[in-house]
């Protein structure tokens, strides 16, 4: 019944018998007949071919969800038999954002290849919810984030921790006299400059530049306006850290960043760095997995590097 199930996933994928048969390399008769047949011993329509594209009946959609479990176990049980042969010659998928991709993620793999040299990897960015989506099927093997996870088939190791600053054009921080109670970047690089918490609502009618609330960093920054019982003059409202950091330093607004991203950047002389308290700055960068699927040796050594835990 599942034998040439990769032509029903193609014919879904694609959207069409006539895409998925040059995908397949195969001609749209043979494509056709294929899927009939496998219909036949279904006993019911896979697909509605009435619609365009063309869609899946409800026999179609359990059909398909089958098949796709069969193939993640079979992926599973063909990186456990290539472990067993290549022990950890292997090839790992790390998920970030573009922030972890850029900042983060190749620190990651440039010390891991000191020990492993021989394992390669591929980077796919996404956002957070499209990220884990891509662990939830297979397509990455690990996610490298600071999400918060209430999933329990989400299994998270924790690599650092980082904590979150305001940043400030120098400009609003003297005009608010506060400029003092800030640090510089060499401040913050050094770990010798830490301050008390400057209180928010001196920046009240000044404008910010926030994340939206997908964002663990928008999250938090809206968890700061309500503690300090602020209606913040939002500017913009922007999808990437690095966006909203970079407009900062134009002078534009206030924004929030990492220490993770503060340190990767050339020292800027027109932010000034303000600390936060610590139950909103305080957060952590995990490397997460997928409780049921295959974790291959490559991926358990990647793990035990970065994190210090044995998976």
């Amino acid at each position: 019944m599942f034998k040439n199930k990769e032509y029903v996933l193609a014919v879904y994928k694609e959207g069409s018998f006539t895409r998925a048969a040059e995908k397949l390399y195969v001609s749209q008769p043979s494509l056709s007949a294929t899927v009939r047949r496998i219909e036949e011993k279904v006993g019911a329509p896979i697909f509605d071919r009435s619609t365009s594209p063309i869609t899946l009946t409800d026999v179609g959609r359990e059909y398909l969800c089958c098949a796709e479990e069969i193939e993640r176990r079979e992926a599973g049980f063909t990186r456990y038999i290539d472990d067993r042969k290549s022990l950890l010659a292997g090839h790992i998928r790390l998920g970030g954002s573009s922030f972890f991709s850029s900042f983060v993620i190749p620190g990651m793999i440039s010390d891991f290849n000191e020990l492993y040299p021989s394992i390669s990897f591929d980077i796919v960015e996404d956002s957070t919810k499209g990220l884990f989506a891509k662990l939830g099927t297979g397509e990455v093997d690990l996610v490298i984030d600071n999400a918060a996870v209430a999933d329990g088939e989400i299994i998270s190791e924790r690599y650092k921790t980082e904590r979150l600053l305001l940043c400030v054009p120098r400009r609003i921080a003297e005009a608010r006299g506060v400029a003092h109670l800030g640090m510089s970047h060499a401040e913050v690089r050094s770990g010798e400059g830490r301050r008390e918490p400057i209180d928010l609502s001196l920046f009240r009618s000044d404008p910010f530049i926030v994340l939206r609330h997908e964002n663990d960093t928008g999250r938090r920054a809206e968890a700061l306006f309500r503690a300090y019982s602020i209606e913040p003059r939002i500017i913009l409202t922007l999808d990437q850290q690095l966006t909203a950091y970079n407009i900062s330093a134009s002078g534009m607004g206030i924004s929030f960043a990492s220490d993770t991203l503060i340190l990767s950047m050339q020292e800027s002389g027109d932010l000034i760095y303000f600390e936060l308290p610590e139950a909103f700055a305080k957060r952590s960068i995990y490397v997460y997995r997928k409780r049921s699927h295959y974790l291959p040796l490559a991926s358990r050594a990647f793990i035990e590097r970065t994190t210090g835990n044995t998976p």
